[in-house]
């Protein structure tokens, strides 16, 4: 593994997604379930902007992927009965940093190694989590997206060999843009878990 990645998944490991207290109260299956459905409302821009990355450095098909994700967030949405639009500062900074990263290839680059490093470990937690404790609300057809994210390890890797392939001015620009990404994802699960 290079140098640049280690120093990429230094800054991830600060923002483990796992270790939030969303995600872990989700596998204990301790979340209610209106709570798990405003997390599908609010992260859903999101997750359907993942696309405008992987076009912008250059794989279309990897974006195509992400819209076929998108429309299985939608599932999970609708066994969740979420109809609400995003309402949280916090998601809609998700947001906006994702599709400021996704205006160019260095910034691009770096935030979507931050999502897609830590979406098999993410998706696996989440899919055990439904699976055992939500099944009754969440059925195998909307639990679609958690498992196909479970098993995509190859985004990563193919991200990490761009990564090292940037010029040192455009890895710093990487860099930052994997750590406002992080940053900002995990703020978006406060901003779901933390209510007032």
């Amino acid at each position: 593994m290079s140098t640049r990645i280690d120093e990429l998944d230094a800054i991830v490991r600060q923002f483990d997604l796992n270790e939030h207290p969303f995600y872990t109260e989700w596998r204990a299956g301790t979340l209610p379930v209106g709570r798990l459905a405003e997390y599908a409302d609010e992260w859903a821009p999101f997750i359907g902007a993942v696309d405008a990355g992987w076009e912008r450095i250059g794989y279309p098909e990897y974006a195509a992927e992400e819209r076929e994700h998108d429309a299985l967030w939608s599932r999970f949405r609708t066994a969740l009965n979420a109809t609400s639009d995003m309402r949280r500062p916090q998601s809609r900074t998700l947001l906006a940093v994702g599709e400021n990263a996704f205006a160019s290839v260095p910034e691009a680059l770096g935030a979507l190694y931050s999502f897609e490093v830590q979406q098999p470990a993410t998706a696996s937690s989440k899919l055990a989590g439904l699976r055992e404790h939500y099944a009754g609300t969440v059925d195998s057809d909307a639990q679609r997206y958690f498992v196909e994210h479970a098993v995509e390890t190859d985004e990563p890797a193919m991200l990490a060999g761009l990564i090292d392939g940037l010029s040192d001015g455009e890895f710093a620009r990487a860099k930052t843009a994997c750590a406002l990404f992080s940053a900002a994802a995990w703020g978006a699960l406060d901003g779901v878990y933390y209510t007032d």
